[in-house]
Order: structure tokens, then sequence, then C-alpha cells
């Protein structure tokens, strides 16, 4: 793949947590604006992928393994052994360097994002053709619900296991919890996350010429834009089932042709039946200019939620569910 490609990628977050600190409130920065991070983005495409039956290497994987005292647990796998199980490999540190980078780059999340491989003998970067900014909230409205959630079951707090801890020591009777425990799940009210995100196909020439990968190809691009468009709406975990995709853009270019990040020049509002997105004047005025080198414009968002000015030079509008023309 030769061209260049800049977007948007919307995520709508009602009553959920798109991405919480580890606070558990919904992730900010000094002054309070509310932001997703690229992370959070790039979680639900991997996972996506990963159920399409595709090779996924930055994913949590577990195995079950024994502490000190012989007893299973469940522990996560570390870089080394999810190397070696999705590659099928005996020992990663046997292998060849060369075959190493050639195996990390049929992994479809090293294709897209890149790779940091560190790992003895084989201390690997990987800067991804893919590149995915944070994505900011741009809902002025935004407040943070706490929820208390009862536990069905019966949990001792640390005060009555310190007194068991003092009667079993001086031969008392033991003391029970007699109450459920609280729990808290922390959501947004509202949210509307608008990630930027450029592809840029250039980065892997020089694996091309060691000959450890055929570059970033129109099919790798063909399987990012389609988790670009589904892949936060398919991911309904507790805290994720009010997130959805509701924007996708998709600018490809000449390969020479350099747009700066484009959710800057989007504005969010809430209207009656339908919220609006619009794009700022300078923004088209700027593609406008620079339309003899554009191949092709792609919006795709919630027509049945949004509405959206069509005024985007030269470019074709889709529905993001049912991919029909607008």
């Amino acid at each position: 793949m030769k061209k260049r490609v800049y977007g948007v990628i919307g995520i709508k977050s009602i009553m959920s947590n798109w991405n919480a600190d580890f606070s558990g409130y919904p992730k900010s920065i000094s002054t309070g604006e509310i932001f997703g991070s690229d992370k959070a983005l790039k979680y639900p495409m991997k996972r996506m992928w990963l159920d399409q039956g595709e090779k996924i290497l930055y994913i949590k994987s577990l195995k079950m393994a024994e502490d000190k005292k012989g007893k299973k647990e469940l522990r996560p796998k570390s870089l080394e052994e999810r190397y070696e199980e999705i590659f099928s490999v005996p020992k990663l540190k046997d292998e060849d360097k060369k075959e190493v980078v050639q195996n990390l780059f049929t992994a479809l999340d090293v294709k897209n994002f890149g790779a940091t491989f560190a790992e003895e003998g084989n201390n690997i970067s990987i800067t991804g053709t893919v590149q995915i900014g944070q994505g900011f909230n741009k809902y002025d409205k935004t407040s943070v619900e706490e929820q208390q959630i009862l536990s069905p079951f019966r949990v001792e707090n640390e005060e009555i296991k310190r007194k068991n801890k003092r009667n079993k020591e001086e031969g008392k009777e033991m003391e029970e919890a007699n109450a459920s425990t609280l729990g808290t799940k922390i959501v947004s009210s509202e949210a509307h996350y608008f990630y930027p995100f450029v592809i840029n196909p250039t980065s892997y020439n020089d694996y091309i010429k060691l000959g450890v990968t055929e570059g970033y190809t129109e099919e790798d691009y063909k399987k990012f834009k389609e988790a670009a468009l589904v892949s936060a709406t398919a991911f309904n975990t507790n805290s994720k089932i009010g997130c959805e995709n509701e924007l996708s853009i998709f600018i490809e270019t000449e390969s020479d042709l350099y747009l700066p990040d484009i959710t800057q020049y989007i504005e969010f509002e809430k209207g009656g039946e339908k919220d609006i997105i619009r794009f700022s004047k300078e923004l088209i005025d700027l593609i406008d200019k620079l339309s003899d080198k554009i191949i092709n414009t792609e919006v795709y968002y919630n027509s049945l939620k949004i509405h959206i000015d069509k005024n985007f030079p030269k470019a074709k509008y889709y529905n993001i569910f049912t991919r029909e023309e607008l």
C-alpha cells in the first residue's frame, strides 16, 4: 500500500466507563477534560481480531501455575510465553533474530501498531504504521455517576479479621460478618470521544528491504478499517456495554500529503432528536485546497442518532452499521 490515510474514530459512551484511571473514574487531564487513551481503543480492536482467528501478540492471556506451596493459581503469561504459544516456537532463545522479526510481522496487532519486544537476546522495537492519538471527550456536559452495588455474599472486613486473629490467639469465640459488602460502579452519564489516527505505510520500508515483511498491505488496511467501524460496539463488557462506534472518517491521500490532527476541527453539539457533529470551515477549506492529492474520503456515522452536514469535499457518507450509502 502506497497511500497515506488520515482519519477519526468517534466513540459514544452512555452510562458506561470507556476508559477508567486507577481510581475507577474516567481518565482526565489536569484541567478536568475527560479523554480516552489509545490503549483503550486498541484493546477492543485486538480482541475483535483475536476472536476472528488472527494472531495477536500483545493481549493478556492466562495459564495455570503452581505457587511456592504447590497450589494451582491463575497467572498472566509472560511475553516470551505468549510469543512461543502463538508462533508455535519451542524456545524463543533458540530463534534466529531475523525469524523473530518475521514472526512479529505476522501478528496483526504488531503489523498495525508496532511492537516493543524486550526479551533477552531479542531487543526489538518496531514503530507501527498505524498511530492513534488520545481521544478527547467533546461533550461539555458530561457528569460522573457513582452506583452502589450490593454483593450477594458475606465477606469479612479487615476489622473483623483483626479481631478474629486476636480471638484465636486468646482462645475466644470467633466473630462472623453479618452483612454483605458494598461495591461501587463509576460511569459517565454521556461522553463522546474523538480519536485521531494516521496510517503511514512507508514506516516499514527498511523492513521490506531486509526481507522480513511485505509491508503494510491493502488487506491489512481493510482489517483495520473494519475494526475502526465496529470493535467498540462489539466489545460488550460490563463497563463498556454503553459504548459504541458512532463515527469513522478515512481520508486516503497520496504519500507526500501531510494533514494535521483532524479532531481539533470537529465540534459536537447535543440536538433534539439527533446530536450534531460539525466540521469547521477551516478544515473544509483546507481539504478543498488539497483535493487534487486526496484519493478518496469516506465518512461513516450512526445516522439514526447523528446529523452531519454533508459538506466534506468529495466525500461519500455511509451508515456505520449497515454500510449503506447515505
